[in-house]
């Protein structure tokens, strides 16, 4: 015990400042480097099925601690053995109902020492004490980023509910959830464009280039718009391919890929959120869309005077994401430690 509190302590200017989090096999933390994030939590989950969250958060964990100084942990969606598992089914099997098995993620506990979640997540079924803790930290006013299929991220509605009626996780707090794919899935990329009318906002500080691999997700009706309170960032244009270059799919109109809202908790304080349906794995190779992630992680935390156009968000080591999709064998996707993150 004593070498793992060792460990997790820095020394800045003669001060141990200690990671709030204990170092476990069961989630990765990274403290903070020099930095405006100095002091500030940021908590990112990894528990999706698709789109290789459990690559691309312990990447953006390392450019947030390493470069911009945040502590950080990573919790991870995790099976019976403990290992990161993205091939965990999200339903029963048919005549099989009594077999399955709910989702688990170690660590959610610490929430509670959160300044910022980030939530990668995509159709869990989770223990109550686990959803508790989710819960009490939406509730709480902190504010929320969450990534691509988090804002379909529950199976079953989060135990949250407001003056007697249901929280719905994407439609309320989030300002949609996924209806479809808005063009091809797999077969689609999305270039992203910023509203002009919003170009000054904090969060697109720098912002210059968007485009990612993935396609563009539609989280509201065809002919309605993003519901009140939400303000979008970045338009969505579906492109003919999987490449940069493609030219632009004209039948299907931009949608859009972030937006930033406000969230009313029970007790009538306010957080901010920051939804993009963008980023995979293999989006976040695109240093625009980190950049934009990254200025929201400021943003939701008030920090918008420490937002810089300049400061890095170049990738730390060695990063090469595994392709979407659910071929798990055909993709190389196989339950592991959590340490094979670091």
């Amino acid at each position: 015990m004593k070498a793992i509190l060792l460990s997790a302590l820095l020394v800045f200017g003669g001060r141990a400042l200690a990671h709030p989090v204990p170092e476990n096999p069961q989630w990765l933390t990274y403290p903070g480097g020099d930095g405006p994030g100095k002091g500030k939590h940021i908590v990112l989950i990894a528990a999706d099925q698709e789109y290789r969250s459990e690559q691309a958060l312990p990447m953006m964990a390392k450019i947030l601690s390493v470069r911009h100084g945040f502590d950080c942990t990573v919790l991870f969606g995790v099976n019976e053995r403990g290992e990161v598992d993205p091939t965990m089914p999200v339903y029963p099997e048919r005549g099989k109902e009594a077999e399955f098995r709910p989702h688990h993620i170690p660590g959610l506990e610490h929430l509670a020492s959160a300044e910022l979640v980030v939530f990668f997540t995509r159709l869990l079924t989770l223990p109550k004490p686990e959803m508790e803790h989710i819960v009490k930290y939406v509730d709480s006013g902190k504010p929320i980023i969450a990534l691509r299929t988090a804002n379909h991220g529950f199976n079953v509605p989060l135990p949250y509910k407001i003056n007697g009626k249901q929280v719905r996780w994407g439609e309320d707090v989030l300002g949609g959830t996924f209806l479809n794919h808005h063009g091809r899935w797999m077969a689609d990329s999305t270039r992203g464009k910023l509203v002009e009318a919003q170009k000054g906002h904090p969060v697109l500080t720098g912002v210059t280039d968007v485009w990612g691999n993935s396609d563009v997700y539609r989280t509201y009706q065809e002919g309605a718009s993003l519901p009140a309170g939400c303000t979008a960032l970045v338009w969505g244009q579906p492109l003919l391919g999987r490449q940069p270059d493609d030219p632009p799919n004209e039948e299907l109109e931009p949608l859009p890929v972030a937006l930033v809202k406000h969230w009313q908790t029970s007790v009538g304080k306010t957080a901010r959120v920051f939804h993009s349906t963008m980023g995979s794995a293999s989006d976040l190779k695109s240093a625009g869309l980190r950049r934009l992630i990254i200025n929201a992680a400021y943003w939701g935390m008030g920090m918008e005077s420490a937002i810089s156009a300049t400061r890095s968000v170049e990738i730390v080591g060695d990063y090469r994401p595994l392709g979407s999709g659910f071929n798990y064998q055909g993709l190389g996707v196989v339950p592991k430690p959590v340490a094979a993150y670091r």
